[in-house]
Formats: C-alpha cells, sequence, structure tokens
C-alpha cells in the first residue's frame, strides 16, 4: 500500500508516465496503421470531416487501461483490488466494449447485436455491485442501470463527431471521480489508479486529436470509454449519497446532469429532433449541437474550447456541490438542475433557430 504521504508525488509520476507512453502508442499506430476503422471510404459512416483518418485511437485507451490495472495489483494488495466484484466487473465489461468497438470498426456491425453487447455490459457491471442504488425497489435500480449504461455508450458514440469533442468531455468528466475521492479520502483506492490511467491515455490521445486531427478513436474507443463513463457515473454521480429516498434522488440526478451534461444534452437533442422528422435516433448524421455551433459560424476549434469550457465550469460546479450542498438542501438542487436545463435549452433553441433560417443538418 502506498504510504499517503507520498500519494501526490506517485500518481503525478504514473500520470506522466502513461501519457507519455500512449503518445508513443499513438505515435506508431500512426506510424504503421493506415486503413483501420477507415471503413467511410464507402460512404458507411457519416463523418464531419471530409478527410478519412484512421479510428485508431482506442487502441491506446485500452492498452493503458491494462497497464494501469497492472500496476494497482503491482502496488496494492491482491485482496485489496478484487476483494470486491466492481473491477472485475469493469474490466469484463469494458474489454466487450472494447472488442465489439474494435469489430464494429474494422466491419460493419448490425445495430441490433451492437445494442445488444452493450446490454450486456450494463448487465455485467450490474451483476457484479455497479448498480445504481437511488430507489428503493430493486427492479427499478436493475432497469435504471443498463439503460445508463447503454445511454451513455451511445452518447459517447454519438458526441464523437467533430475533432477534439468526446476526448476533451472524457477528460473532464474522468476528473470527477479524482475529485470524489480526494473530497472523501479514497486516493488510496485502486480506482483513483485506474481512472488517472484512462485520463492520461485520453490527454495524450488529444494531442493527435485535437483539430485538425490526425486520428479518430473510432468505435473501438467510444464504447470502451463509454462503459468506464457509465461506471464513474453510478458511482460517483448516482450513488454520492448514502440512502434511497426521494431526495436523495434528486441530489443525485443533478450531481449526474452538471457532470454529464455535454453528452446527455447533445443525445437529447439529437434524439428528439430526429424523431420529430421520422428518423430513427442511431443513424449517423450531421445534426449535432457541434455542427449547429459550426453552421453559425464558429470554426471545428472554437467549438472545441467552448465544449471544453463548459465542461471544465461543470466540474467546478460538481466540485462546490460536493463541498456546500447536501440532500436536503432543495434550493440549490434546484439550481443545478436549472443550469442543466438552461444548457440544454440554449443548444436546443440553436438548432431551432438554423431550422427556421433553412440550414438543413442531415
Amino acid at each position: 500500500m502506498i504510504e499517503s504521504s507520498y500519494y501526490i508525488v506517485f500518481y503525478s509520476f504514473f500520470f506522466v508516465a502513461m501519457t507519455a507512453f500512449a503518445l508513443l502508442i499513438n505515435s506508431i499506430l500512426l506510424r504503421f496503421v493506415k486503413t483501420l476503422g477507415t471503413k467511410n471510404q464507402q460512404g458507411v459512416t457519416v463523418r464531419w470531416s471530409a478527410q478519412t483518418k484512421p479510428a485508431i485511437g482506442g487502441l491506446s485507451f485500452f492498452i493503458i487501461f491494462l497497464i494501469s490495472l497492472c500496476v494497482c495489483l503491482f502496488f496494492y494488495d491482491y485482496k485489496d483490488v478484487f476483494s470486491e466484484p466492481q473491477i472485475p466487473g469493469l474490466l469484463l465489461s469494458a474489454g466487450l466494449g472494447f472488442l465489439m468497438g474494435l469489430t464494429d470498426d474494422a466491419y460493419n456491425t448490425r445495430p441490433i447485436l451492437k445494442l445488444s453487447i452493450q446490454i450486456l455490459c450494463g448487465v455485467i457491471l450490474l451483476l457484479t455491485g455497479s448498480s445504481i442504488a437511488i430507489f428503493e425497489t430493486e427492479w427499478m435500480n436493475s432497469a435504471l442501470t443498463i439503460f445508463w449504461v447503454v445511454g451513455i455508450m451511445n452518447s459517447i458514440n454519438m458526441l464523437d463527431n467533430m475533432d477534439g469533442i468526446a476526448a476533451s468531455v472524457g477528460i473532464f468528466i474522468l476528473s470527477a471521480p479524482l475529485i470524489f475521492m480526494v473530497a472523501t479520502d479514497l486516493h488510496g483506492d485502486a480506482n483513483f489508479m485506474l481512472m488517472v490511467g484512462i485520463l492520461a491515455s485520453l490527454l495524450a490521445f488529444l494531442y493527435h486529436n485535437w483539430n485538425p486531427s490526425k486520428m479518430f478513436m473510432g468505435d473501438t474507443g467510444s464504447q470502451f470509454l463509454g462503459v468506464i463513463l457509465g461506471y464513474v457515473g453510478i458511482h460517483y454521480c448516482w450513488n454520492v449519497g448514502l440512502e434511497p429516498t426521494p431526495s436523495q434522488g434528486w441530489y443525485s440526478l443533478a450531481a449526474l446532469l452538471t457532470v454529464f451534461i455535454l453528452p446527455i444534452s447533445d443525445t437529447l437533442t439529437v434524439t428528439i429532433n430526429r424523431l420529430r422528422r421520422g428518423q430513427s435516433p442511431f443513424v449517423g448524421g450531421k445534426d449535432h449541437t457541434t455542427h449547429h455551433l459550426s453552421y453559425r459560424g464558429f470554426t471545428d476549434s472554437q467549438v472545441a474550447k467552448l465544449y471544453v469550457f463548459v465542461s471544465a465550469f461543470s466540474i467546478l460546479l460538481y466540485t462546490l456541490y460536493l463541498i456546500n450542498i447536501s440532500p436536503s438542501d432543495y434550493l440549490m438542487i434546484g439550481t443545478y438542475l436549472f443550469y442543466f436545463l438552461a444548457v440544454f435549452l440554449i443548444l436546443f433553441s440553436l438548432t431551432e433557430v438554423n431550422k427556421k433560417k433553412g440550414i438543413k443538418d442531415h
């Protein structure tokens, strides 16, 4: 076990080492892998970028995740890592999401197969102790857990539509569990090291994915990252309180909507607009909130910077939320819910304004 007085130095070194190694992995892959994930050459995949680039970023995510797990086993007692089933469940579920995404990048898997694997990922997390616990009725918690995991896996996949967006949003969401564990003195937890490693891999990927990008994360990355963020949402947003009470439910919801404000807002906006057009929400298109900002004159880099700003501000609010707000503070909980609603309505109204101006988004 790492002595608490050295944890800052240790984790800083670990973060720098994993970032450097992820940069090396991505550089090697860029040099030798030119076609993986470029199925849109045949017009199968709808991408915002007019250029075809390898979708290999997810490979480094998974490699760094496995290395981080090995480091956990080296520095922590084996029983501390695997005494509870959550981490083995995360490994199995994230690995399954990674393999499904890798298959989808190499071939065009059927939507029903993809959905089935996503449901299975949610079931695995559920059965291994990563379950939402805001209701007194167990089946409602189980149904919400599976819905949440499937929803966030699709949400991150949908958000990966423009250079730098999904990676930068993911970086800030992953900072939420680190803040939570520091605030609750759980920095010696194996989860902390895993999140630091994945955060490092995202930062290294962003170096190659910021506009103009050299690579995409692909479904390999978005499906793996979706499982990780689903796990984060369960443990550090949905279950931030102690008891499954009505007040706790609103408290948890406000925390969740604050941390995941951009993925949820984008997914809701796209889903509502596509259903109104009689289209499937799961078919790709250039109708995301990021695209509508571009239609209004923002460059891709400016859109990414705006998303970084909103994400950073939201995580700051989450930090203040953990420190200052209790489940019985309905006024402040309502303020946080209003913040989410305001951001969502601004992004949604942007699509309505563009529609009235005759801008086609599909």
